[in-house]
């Protein structure tokens, strides 16, 4: 059967006898294959140079649609479950699905739908069955991805406070290449929210005509004018998910320049612009993700409490200042000028003496008083940045609506030192975490460790490829990639006494088995001419420490096109929940030196079972 269709889509091309290689690439599509163009030129070279020629007769043609698509590693398994190797029963394909693919729930409904939507042989369909072209299609689908298919839509529950989830964050959006001499760019906000980033970072400074612009200040990076960006932002903040955006506001603009930033903030984004609190007015705890949809939040310093914002509403507010006074540089690394948040001056001086048991002795901190106009302050609601003093005085003295910003240095340490006081902080407060300032080719830190202690805004230099970048995209495929990921119960209780280091009973042991079976068509190795590689799989777990594991496949020797491992790998991992898995394809060049050729990293409460 299968040769008859075969030949009956195929024989039209070959009136004339023979056929090139672009119009081999046009069957192949044709036959509904999913193929990569150099491996095909190989295989056809190959098939040509035999006889010196450019063209192929139909026997060529179907012995290279056999070497691409009619993958061993397929037929045994087909074979396994057809008594005949030539067709499977829907009754075959339900055994096939419950054993293999644990789909113990399968029945005739299923078999059918798999049938209908991957059955290319007309008269097979009809009959109910599949034949190994059909079965071909469907092992190739998205249906038998790595990526558990409900995973892909929204499931969990959105309507717990913001600060319970993980929030996809990104660092200085605007640039979209080093953080010292290259191009500031819309595109930077873009792409960012295409790729379902919800927090985004804006670093404001005047400029000429009254006109606020985006760039990293004291550098030398381009600047683009405020007014655009949140056009872009207005534009794109909703295309990837429908939870709330918060801009993230490092603002160096004088007053008169904030007015003017506050004013394109309300024409441009109008009522997607969240100005003032929903529900009650008295805040016990932030909204949730559902309660903000399609909403727009302004993280920025703030005068006085969102209650006096709000009785101002229908004022007009237009030159009027308020005033704050911080600590200068309360840190003792240079985070380079990041948000350094603030609380009212009046009570400063006590604090400078009441605590400072959480880190080593600091110089002598000074005051400095930071104007702010009341038109921009006003629109902060829920995310008011505050200056992080230490996790005792934010225990006492932080509000809710309040956040943090911690450079990755301190955090660093404070991962290290104090991870219990860092969990049950951020199981109330919405904590965001920056690179140091000395990145100035914006590398990236390894996000992980910040969110095993439930950072909330782990931002990011998204457009800096590497492992970094990967994790972050991998965590956030979950849950529809709608960049909200609700965090673990022991993350969000406050009484909670987990840390990375020591998980006690908070380990739910998993053990986890892998078995790397083949490659097809992995790219080609840059440095190979032959279309050849020498590939290897190495598969890594990223989470709490204990759970960090790196397993490795053995070489397959100048094989690209399909290479066999059948090598089994097993894991035990004590907090799942908090896990990624990685893998990697490597080309091995030397014993010393691996070029990467591609990876695929997702949760592991992700991945599907078969």
């Amino acid at each position: 059967i299968s040769h008859t269709w075969f030949l009956s889509i195929i024989q039209n091309e070959f009136r004339t006898g023979k056929i090139d290689l672009d119009s081999t690439m046009n069957l192949l599509e044709k036959l509904q294959i999913s193929f990569d163009f150099a491996h095909v030129k190989h295989v056809f070279k190959k098939t040509v140079d035999k006889r010196k020629a450019h063209t192929i007769n139909i026997e060529d043609f179907r012995a290279i649609y056999r070497t691409i698509v009619h993958r061993p590693e397929f037929h045994e398994l087909f074979r396994g479950y057809s008594p005949n190797c030539k067709i499977l029963a829907d009754t075959e394909l339900i055994e096939f699905l419950r054993k293999e693919q644990y789909e113990t729930e399968a029945c005739e409904t299923t078999a059918l739908e798999i049938i209908l939507k991957y059955e290319p042989i007309e008269d097979v369909r009809k009959r109910r069955q599949m034949s190994f072209e059909g079965f071909i299609r469907y092992m190739s689908s998205e249906d038998c991805s790595i990526f558990k298919n409900d995973h892909r839509t929204i499931y969990q529950d959105m309507n717990h406070p913001l600060c319970d989830y993980f929030i996809s964050s990104s660092h200085n959006t605007y640039l979209i290449s080093d953080q010292l001499i290259g191009p500031s760019h819309l595109w930077g906000y873009t792409s960012a929210l295409l790729k379902g980033c919800r927090c985004l970072e804006i670093d404001c400074w005047d400029g000429s005509n009254n006109q606020p612009v985006v760039y990293h200040g004291h550098t030398l990076t381009s600047k683009i004018p405020f007014r655009s960006v949140i056009q872009v932002i207005d534009k794109y903040a909703f295309v990837a998910s429908d939870y709330p955006v918060v801009l993230s506001l490092e603002n160096h603009c004088s007053p008169k320049q904030q007015e003017v930033m506050a004013d394109y903030l309300e024409s441009i984004l109008g009522d997607k612009l969240l100005t003032s609190t929903i529900g009650d007015t008295v805040m016990t705890q932030l909204p949730s993700p559902e309660a903000l949809k399609f909403k727009i939040l302004v993280k920025n310093k703030k005068v006085g409490t969102t209650e006096e914002g709000m009785l101002r509403r229908d004022l007009d507010s237009h030159g009027e200042t308020g005033e704050i006074s911080e600590f200068e540089n309360m840190s003792d690394e240079d985070e380079t000028d990041e948000k350094a948040p603030l609380y009212p001056k009046s009570d400063s001086s006590k604090r400078k003496s009441e605590h400072r048991p959480s880190h080593p002795p600091r110089k002598k901190a000074k005051m400095k008083k930071i104007k702010i106009a009341i038109a921009l302050s006003d629109l902060v609601i829920y995310t008011k940045s505050e200056k992080f003093v230490s996790f005792e005085h934010s225990l006492a003295n932080q509000k809710c609506y309040e956040n943090n910003s911690i450079g990755e240095i301190r955090a660093r340490k404070f991962v290290t030192h104090s991870a219990k006081e860092f969990v049950s902080h951020t199981s109330r407060f919405i904590t965001r975490i920056y690179p140091k300032g000395t990145r100035t080719n914006s590398s990236n830190y390894n996000p992980q460790e910040f969110w095993n202690v439930g950072c909330q805004m782990v931002a990011l230099n998204f457009q800096t490829p590497g492992v970094q970048m990967e994790l972050q995209n991998g965590k956030f495929l979950d849950n529809g990639g709608c960049g909200y990921i609700l965090k673990p119960e022991f993350l969000r209780n406050h009484n909670s006494t987990f840390t990375p280091h020591n998980v006690g009973r908070y380990g739910k042991p998993m053990s986890l088995s892998i078995r790397v079976i083949s490659g097809h068509q992995l790219p080609p190795s840059n440095l190979s001419k032959t279309n050849k590689a020498d590939p290897l799989v190495q598969i890594e777990i990223y989470g709490v420490p204990e759970d960090q594991a790196k397993k490795k496949s053995s070489v397959i020797k100048s094989n690209a096109l399909s290479p066999r491992w059948d090598e089994t790998f097993s894991f035990t991992v004590q907090v799942p929940e908090l896990a990624l898995i990685r893998f990697c394809v490597e080309d091995e060049i030397s014993l010393v030196t691996n070029e990467f050729l591609g990876q695929y990293t997702l949760p592991l409460l992700s991945l599907s079972k078969g």
